[in-house]
């Protein structure tokens, strides 16, 4: 059932069912998640099995305001608050040492925690009716609200049709950032950085006066984190990456009775089957971003088996979108 979450009674039936142990699909600024009470095993254990995650694969937890972090973590390095200061709420989580009794169901086992304070006015506004509870919820793990491996959800709509009518869903409106959060592991007394996002590793480095190392720059005891692995964020057809001279080569080559492909690219490129789909990639980064899984999602429901996409700029800016498509495309 999809509520509005603009309204006041929506964000309130919403802490409740959190409270009572239930699955919410909720809006963030960057995908939709699947959230529980953190501190709930019971709840968090649902999350895993509707999605089909592996449970020891962790889950963010997301929070009012950093005063909650103290919930969670055992302690905070100064240029994790520094972060904190600049980009909270925001698309950014950070890995922190985890208090010992804290989200442990949520963690997959690990001594870290991944916090984030999100941006989007209807998460805020239902994080901030779960600490008015009575017991108050302090966290709300949030997956993406999808299958795992899966594309994310971007829309209320894109959630109802992972979970059925059965699943709470607040709508919020499509996400502003459309990519997961940039994940920046604080547990080695240097930043690293474990996911790619809208903040970039020279907006982290000018946060905090650290560059953001690679985790194959300090690979020992990289703690497990959301969205890592080698292939995610697929569709159920299948993706390749090339550059425009291959793009056009290849619809050259396929000719006038091509079908079911589709094509994403920033290039103008001459297709001469009629039976081929293809959508322009925006030339900004943030944009693409921001319609990138919608744009997959649809090639889908439209029945293609094959998606080609240009490959985007090997340039700051794109690092997450860049992230996204190679793992979509390693699952194929």
């Amino acid at each position: 059932m999809i509520l509005d979450g603009r309204l006041d009674a929506s964000v309130q039936a919403a802490a409740q069912a959190l409270a009572r142990g239930e699955l919410l699909g909720l809006p963030t600024e960057t995908v939709y998640g699947l959230a529980a009470d953190a501190d709930n095993d019971a709840a968090v254990a649902q999350i895993f099995a509707a999605k089909g995650r592996p449970a020891s694969h962790p889950l963010i937890v997301h929070v009012a305001d950093a005063a909650a972090i103290t919930r969670y973590a055992k302690e905070v390095p100064l240029f994790a608050q520094q972060l904190i200061d600049a980009f909270w709420p925001g698309p950014l989580t950070l890995i922190l040492p985890r208090l010992a009794h804290a989200a442990v169901a949520s963690t997959g086992g690990q001594d870290s925690v991944g916090l984030r304070c999100p941006a989007h006015p209807v998460a805020h506004a239902v994080l901030q009716a779960c600490q008015r509870l009575e017991p108050p919820v302090w966290g709300v793990a949030a997956p993406s609200a999808n299958h795992f491996g899966r594309v994310s959800p971007t829309t209320a709509q894109h959630v109802a049709e992972e979970f059925g009518d059965d699943l709470l869903v607040l709508d919020g409106g499509a996400c502003t950032v459309g990519i997961e959060s940039t994940i920046i592991d604080c547990t080695r007394g240097v930043p690293v950085l474990l996911r790619p996002g809208a903040i970039s590793r020279e907006d982290v480095q000018r946060a905090c006066g650290q560059r953001p190392l690679s985790k194959e720059e300090l690979p020992a005891l990289t703690p497990r984190a959301s969205g890592t692995l080698l292939a995610h964020y697929a569709p159920t057809a299948r993706v390749r990456l090339m550059d425009a001279k291959q793009l056009q080569a290849g619809l050259d080559v396929l000719g006038a009775d091509a079908a079911h492909i589709a094509v994403y690219a920033r290039a103008p490129l001459r297709a001469a089957s009629s039976k081929i789909l293809v959508r322009r990639m925006p030339d900004d980064a943030a944009a693409t971003a921001q319609q990138l899984f919608a744009a997959l999602r649809g090639f889908d429901e439209a029945g293609v088996k094959l998606i080609w996409i240009e490959t985007p700029p090997d340039a700051p800016a794109w690092e997450g979108v860049r992230d996204r498509l190679q793992r979509a495309a390693a699952a194929g």
